[in-house]
């Protein structure tokens, strides 16, 4: 038995959605400590 294609459909926007391809995202606090970071004292 196929699957409609909706079905078909869906699960490949699932899967693309689900996919990070370019990593985890960093929370705002997490870079504004990472810009201190970089600063000449």
């Amino acid at each position: 038995m196929s699957k409609s294609k909706r079905q078909q459909e869906r699960e490949r926007q699932g899967k693309k959605q689900s996919q990070n391809p370019h990593g985890k995202v960093k929370s705002f606090e997490e870079l504004t400590t990472d810009a201190g970071k970089d600063e000449p004292k």
